[in-house]
């Protein structure tokens, strides 16, 4: 929901890279708002964060808890790097905050205890005059209330006097269970609702999200969000969504590098469009993307390849291999090369350092070597497709050349198959394959698609040796190459001297 027209409000940054992009800049002051997650989804995490953003501007800030020791929080804070010096923490369970340590019980059913936190709250809040204060874990609360109706009143109660000063406040709650991890005594009294999910696939790192399910007066980003917890924090990555970042279209054809290839594709490849390239292991599509890289460096302009199946090592020896002077372009910084570990990574993350390539670095040119890596690290097939629309959507609207290779199953004949059907978000499509003719093994090149303009329909043989990749004729002598299997019309020339013999046999 936008603002009022005319309506001023104080926006409280939250420190978390990502997070503020998402709230259109922060947290709206002087509020309550709840944080609620699975164990080990970063909660805590996000609550140093944010008050750690505070004494970096030179606010007070206040931790509250009930559960957790000031050593323990400190050894949280030392295992990222920080230093909680200036934040004020406060358990409400010891002697000298207003609640007596002999005295409490969690599980009590005295009224008197509930009131006597609450009462303890306002006190130290009011001491240490804080603006922006984190009550972790919050759910203690809720435990001392046991009646929804009680535990209601007493938020309402910290509600009222929290925003009678101004505080911006954090309430971490942990989530019990999927059924129960609404909370609907307290999610109408607090101004925002932010979740942390976590889930562990079968194979890689545990994979983080977080969403917003509520923030009065703010027009935020919706829908999940992945989040990374490294040394240092928390890194939030908003989902990606092109239309945010569309500059005026620059109509041009760009040159691969291969004159023959370039007259195959009516010219060249188009400035912004996706260019897929499939083909069985082997046959070069790894090739033409590094060909398609230097070609872009050699314009004067930034290229970057992100490996998902093979090592940088090995990318780095075959470029050299044929002599493509690789390794020099990445000792300068104009050709940028990460290996991608498909269990390492989120599309989120991914999408976010595609971006950063491009609005930091200046990137023209992107090589996903390939998508078949790029499908092992999504936690669903069915999200692939909408995660590449977007990404390729976003490539185009910064006028961003796109190169996308994917392993199809096989080698020759009926067999070759892709993993997924992803050609139609492809702007132009090269097919490569192999087939058998005169004794060898040979490669094929054909363009199967482009939808900025026409392109040659021919079948050419396409070789890559030392010298780089190089289109030949068309193969008008046979009839069935993109099967694999063809078969020969012409005459001996392409054929065996055994195969010859044989001809003139019968």
């Amino acid at each position: 929901m936008n603002q009022k027209k005319g309506a001023v409000q104080s926006i409280v940054p939250t420190g978390i890279p990502g997070l503020d992009e998402i709230l259109r800049g922060g947290l709206p002051q002087g509020h309550l708002y709840l944080v609620e997650g699975d164990a080990g989804a970063g909660k805590t995490t996000l609550g140093l964060q944010f008050l750690l953003e505070g004494k970096r501007l030179g606010e007070k800030t206040l931790w509250l808890s009930l559960s957790e020791t000031e050593a323990q929080l400190r050894g949280t804070s030392e295992s990222h790097g920080w230093d909680l010096t200036g934040i004020e923490i406060r358990n409400l369970t010891q002697s000298g905050d207003g609640v007596p340590d002999a005295q409490y019980s969690f599980f009590s059913p005295a009224d008197i205890e509930l009131n006597d936190i609450t009462k303890a709250v306002m006190e130290v809040v009011e001491k240490v005059n804080p603006s922006r204060v984190v009550f972790d874990p919050f759910s203690d609360v809720k435990l001392l209330a046991r009646d929804p109706l009680r535990y209601r009143r007493q938020v309402l109660q910290l509600r009222e006097f929290f925003v009678r000063r101004k505080n911006t406040v954090l309430l971490i709650q942990e989530r019990t269970s999927e059924g129960s991890s609404r909370d609907p005594s307290a999610e109408g009294v607090v101004q925002g609702i932010f979740a942390l999910y976590q889930g562990s696939p079968d194979f890689g790192r545990q994979r983080r999200r977080l969403r917003v399910h509520k923030l009065r007066g703010v027009n935020f980003r919706e829908g999940f969000h992945d989040v990374s917890i490294e040394t240092g924090g928390m890194q939030v990555f908003p989902r990606l969504i092109a239309a945010d970042h569309a500059e005026p279209p620059r109509r041009e054809e760009v040159s691969t590098g291969v004159p023959e290839l370039d007259a195959m594709m009516g010219g060249g490849l188009d400035r912004g469009a996706s260019l897929l390239i499939l083909g069985p292991a082997g046959v070069g599509k790894s090739t033409l993307g590094t060909q398609f890289s230097v070609t872009a460096v050699g314009r004067g302009e930034k290229a970057a390849i992100y490996l998902f199946d093979e090592t940088t090592r090995a990318f780095t020896a075959r470029g050299e291999g044929l002599r493509m002077g690789v390794e020099g372009l990445m000792a300068d910084g104009r050709l940028h090369v990460r290996q991608v570990d498909p269990a390492e990574f989120t599309p989120g993350e991914f999408a976010h350092d595609v971006r950063r390539g491009v609005e930091q670095d200046g990137v023209k040119l992107v090589v996903i070597d390939s998508l078949n890596g790029y499908l092992n690290g999504m936690p669903d097939e069915r999200h692939l497709s909408m995660h590449l629309h977007e990404l390729l959507t976003y490539l185009s609207y910064r006028n961003v050349l796109t190169v996308l290779t994917m392993n199809q199953h096989g080698f020759m004949g009926d067999s070759i198959r892709a993993p997924v059907d992803v050609s139609y978000l492809a702007d132009a499509a090269l097919l490569l394959r192999y087939f058998e003719a005169g004794g060898a093994v040979r490669r094929a090149a054909s363009v199967m698609k482009r939808r900025c303009g026409p392109h040659e329909v021919h079948i050419r043989e396409m070789t890559v040796d030392p010298s780089g990749v190089r289109i030949g004729q068309v193969l008008t002598e046979f009839r069935g190459v993109l099967t694999g299997q063809p078969d020969y019309t012409g005459g001996s020339a392409g054929l065996s001297e055994r195969e010859r013999s044989e001809q003139g046999q019968s």
